[in-house]
C-alpha cells in the first residue's frame, strides 16, 4: 500500500460525518477584565495537546473548561500525561461550550470538525495543516485529500504573529457571522520563515536550499518503528525527499512576503521552488533550519545586520543572534533565535532559525495568536525562559 493511500484511508476512517452547516452565532469574545476566557482542547492526548495544557493551565486569563479525546470517558489527564497530574483536569468525548477551541488533530480531521465549532461562536485555533494553505488544489497534492470546506480557507489567518499580526488582531473584531479561524503554522515553516523573512521582504532570495533538523517529538506520539529508541539513537536520517508537505507553506508565505500586494515585483521571475530537506536527529525537542540563499544581488554583512535588526527589534519572541544559535538555547520556551551570515567567498547568505518545535513551533505560537485575537498582550502566559541544561 502506498504511503499516500495509507494516509487517505486513515483520514477517511477518522473523518466526522454529518457535521452541521456553518451557522456562526457570534464573533470571538474579547477579553473582559476580571473574566476568564473559556478554552477547550481537542486532541489532548498527543505531545502538542500536552503542551497546550501545560501552558494554558498557567495562563492568567484562561479557564480550561474541557479536554476532548476520542473514546475517553472522564479520564484523569494524569493517566495519559503523567507530568500534568497536578492540574486535576480530566478528558472526555464531549466538547463543552467554550470561547476558543484549540484543535490538535491529524490532518484531514479538523476541516470537518471546524464548522461545528464555528457554529457555536467560538474561535478556532487549528494546530494542524487543514487551513494553512490558501489554494484548495494544494491539499490533494500535499496532503492526499480533497478539502471539504474550501469556502473557509480564505477566512483563515495564517497564525505566525510576526508575519500576520494585523490580520490576527482584526480577526478578533470581525463582528458576528464572520468565521474566526487561526491556522497555526508548522514547526519547520516557523523556523524557516523567521530566518528568511527579512531577506524575502527585501527581494533578496533567489535560489534557496533549506537543510532542517528536528527532534523526534516532531513526528508525534504514535508508535512508529522508525522512531524507536534503537532506531533513532546515534543516528541522523533524512526523510521527505522530493517534496516534504511543509514546502507548500514555506513557498506560499515567501511569495506573500516578496509580493505583499499580490503582484510580482518588477523584474523578478515567479518564485523558484524551495529545495527543502528535513532530518530526524536523536534529541527530543527542537528545530534548526539552515537556509542557504543565493541572493538576487551581492549583499554585505552590514546590510544583513541592518535588515534583521529592523525586522525583529520590537518582536517579543524573536532574537537576532550574533553567532549561530543552538536549539538548546530556546528549549521549553516560545522564543526563536535567528542568525544571518554573508559569505564573501561563495556570495551566498546563510540564514539559521531555531525554535522548540512543541512551543514556538506549535502550542506556544498558537497561544500567542490566541492572545492577539482575544485582545490580550501577546506575551500573556508565554514569558517563561528556556530550560537548561
Amino acid at each position: 500500500m502506498s504511503a499516500r493511500l495509507e494516509v487517505t484511508e486513515r483520514i477517511e476512517a477518522d473523518r466526522r460525518q454529518d457535521l452541521p452547516e456553518l451557522r456562526t452565532t457570534g464573533a470571538p469574545r474579547p477579553a473582559v477584565p476580571g473574566e476568564p476566557i473559556r478554552v477547550a482542547i481537542v486532541g489532548a492526548t498527543g505531545y502538542v495537546g500536552a503542551e497546550l495544557i501545560r501552558l494554558l493551565a498557567r495562563h492568567p486569563r484562561v479557564e480550561i473548561v474541557g479536554l476532548v479525546g476520542r473514546d475517553r470517558k472522564d479520564e484523569p489527564i494524569g493517566r495519559i500525561h503523567g507530568h500534568l497530574t497536578t492540574t486535576g483536569l480530566r478528558i472526555d468525548e464531549e466538547l463543552p461550550e467554550a470561547d476558543a477551541v484549540f484543535l490538535a488533530l491529524p490532518h484531514g480531521v479538523a476541516a470537518d470538525f471546524v464548522p461545528e465549532v464555528l457554529a457555536r461562536g467560538a474561535t478556532v485555533i487549528d494546530l494542524g495543516p487543514d487551513f494553512r494553505l490558501r489554494d484548495p488544489a494544494d491539499y490533494p497534492r500535499w496532503y492526499g485529500f480533497e478539502h471539504p470546506r474550501p469556502d473557509l480557507l480564505a477566512a483563515a489567518v495564517y497564525g505566525l504573529p510576526e508575519l500576520h499580526r494585523p490580520e490576527l488582531v482584526a480577526l478578533g473584531s470581525a463582528g458576528p457571522g464572520n468565521p474566526a479561524i487561526v491556522a497555526s503554522p508548522g514547526c519547520y515553516p516557523t523556523a524557516t520563515l523567521l530566518a528568511l523573512a527579512p531577506l524575502a521582504r527585501a527581494g533578496l532570495i533567489g535560489d534557496l536550499v533549506v537543510d532542517a533538523k528536528s527532534g523526534v517529538s516532531g513526528a508525534g506520539r504514535s508508535l512508529k518503528a522508525e522512531l524507536l529508541f534503537g532506531e533513532v539513537n546515534e543516528s541522523v536520517r533524512a526523510y521527505g525527499i522530493g517534496g516534504h508537505r511543509h514546502v507548500a507553506e514555506i513557498e506560499q508565505e515567501l511569495a506573500r512576503l516578496e509580493a505583499p500586494s499580490g503582484d510580482a515585483k518588477p523584474g523578478r521571475e515567479p518564485r523558484q521552488p524551495v529545495d527543502f530537506l528535513p532530518h530526524i536527529v536523536p534529541m527530543t525537542r527542537g528545530i534548526l533550519a539552515a537556509c542557504h540563499v543565493r541572493p538576487t544581488r551581492p549583499v554585505e554583512q552590514a546590510e544583513l545586520d541592518a535588515l534583521y535588526a529592523a525586522a525583529y527589534a520590537d518582536e517579543p519572541f524573536v532574537a537576532v543572534a550574533d553567532a549561530p544559535p543552538a536549539t538548546k538555547q530556546v528549549l521549553g520556551s516560545n522564543q526563536a533565535r535567528v542568525f544571518a551570515h554573508a559569505d564573501p567567498r561563495t556570495g551566498r547568505i546563510l540564514a539559521i532559525g531555531v525554535v522548540d518545535n512543541l512551543v514556538k513551533g506549535a502550542a506556544g505560537q498558537a497561544i500567542q495568536a490566541f492572545n492577539l485575537v482575544h485582545g490580550l498582550p501577546e506575551t500573556t502566559g508565554l514569558e517563561q525562559l528556556p530550560l537548561a541544561p
